[in-house]
């Protein structure tokens, strides 16, 4: 047989195995519903792994899953991803493109209203610690503030934990969630927060060498709502090929009792249960990772917002071409108004009056903005967007 018969027939196989992967079941695969914020982390290794075939088939999943916010790792081909996103109805897609790391979110914009995203742990003391820095977002759904908080750790190790060496992988990743458990209940003691991502540990490991630990403890505060899972049968584990379970989902105290809700839970999504070859043909399309996924019910205005409203400001025209009135008549006294872009940096500031329709000439880059009014007691958020 000639090699250009081999090579004809190899392409053949290989755009089979593609159609039989795309046909198969992955319609059959569901997640979300109405009812329930719906969130997951997912690590994606390296997308796209296998070409046209993982992004067509990812971008399915996504749209099958229909989750209202979705924690990615792992993303090396930017411009494809965002090109699928565009390419999935009632969905958006944020990546920082400076020092980016592979974290993106990707969300339902018809019930995620984005108030911020940031970074975290940024500048060269925390490299080590954070090869990858934390990308924080706080949205609301339901009106109620949510922070979301996207991680991927430092790898590998021999399971042990080298207190003091900052060489070793255990002690990065022990560094990584003191210094996450600091920032959380420095910044965020009254809010609810779920800290998701490859963690790229065990949250079951004995204590001398568990890298929770610190949070584990703090029960109280803290729940890794996947710890079920961790605990359960290696069946059902996000790492299937060591195995282990790596990826995590820990929330604070404000969500405990909508977490105990009926409706709520979490679970593995076993996305190779819908595709042709299982887990094999999932592995070499599309990641050595399974999603997790988390439900939660949530009960509107029963937990602070910190002094995060709903929206008693409003701007028009929006979109804009720069001029902008905006309605303070709601509001009293002394107001610091903030324009933020979507990656949370600060491009304007003044200081007004409330009880006032007042006239703003914006002329900053077109693009997403949110505008903040903060008064002493309060602070009200509205997108807007300029042309």
């Amino acid at each position: 047989m000639t090699k250009v018969l081999l090579h004809i027939l190899s392409c053949l196989v290989i755009l089979l195995n593609s159609g039989d992967l795309l046909s198969q079941s992955l319609s059959d695969l569901s997640f979300g519903t109405d009812s329930t914020f719906d969130v997951v982390t997912w690590n994606i290794e390296w997308f796209p792994k296998n070409g046209s075939t993982t992004v067509d088939s990812v971008g399915k999943i996504i749209e099958f899953l229909d989750a209202d916010l979705i924690g990615l790792q792992e993303i090396d081909d930017t411009t494809l991803c965002r090109e699928m996103v565009n390419e999935i109805d009632d969905y958006d897609l944020f990546m920082d493109y400076v020092w980016f790391g592979g974290l993106a979110y990707i969300y339902k914009t018809s019930s995620i209203q984005i108030q911020s995203i940031y970074k975290i742990y940024d500048t060269a003391p925390y490299w080590n610690i954070f090869p990858r820095s934390p990308l924080v977002m706080e949205l609301t759904y339901l009106g109620e503030k949510i922070i979301a908080i996207n991680n991927h750790f430092k790898c590998c190790g021999d399971g042990l934990i080298d207190m003091g060496n900052t060489s070793d992988e255990e002690f990065r990743r022990y560094e990584a969630n003191v210094l996450l458990k600091q920032y959380i209940d420095a910044n965020f003691p009254t809010d609810r927060v779920i800290l998701m991502g490859d963690l790229n540990d065990e949250i079951t490991d004995a204590i001398p060498n568990n890298v929770f630990q610190m949070l584990l403890n703090d029960s109280t505060n803290y729940l890794f709502a996947d710890y079920t899972i961790a605990n359960g049968s290696s069946t059902d584990w996000s790492f299937p090929s060591w195995p282990s379970h790596l990826d995590h989902i820990l929330i604070t105290n404000e969500l405990f009792t909508e977490f105990s809700n009926s409706g709520s839970g979490i679970q593995t999504i076993m996305v190779d249960n819908f595709m042709s070859g299982g887990f094999s043909n999932y592995d070499f399309y599309i990641s050595d990772h399974r999603p997790v996924g988390m439900k939660v019910k949530i009960n509107p205005n029963t937990a602070s917002l910190n002094g995060i409203n709903k929206p008693s400001i409003s701007v028009t025209p929006n979109p804009t071409n720069g001029q902008l009135f905006i309605d303070l008549t709601l509001l009293k006294g002394e107001l610091t108004m903030k324009v933020l872009d979507v990656y949370g940096r600060m491009v304007h500031l003044l200081h007004c009056q409330g009880n006032q329709l007042l006239e703003f000439n914006f002329d900053g880059q077109a693009g997403i903005y949110f505008l903040i009014a903060e008064s002493d007691h309060n602070q009200f958020v509205v997108k807007f967007m300029k042309k």
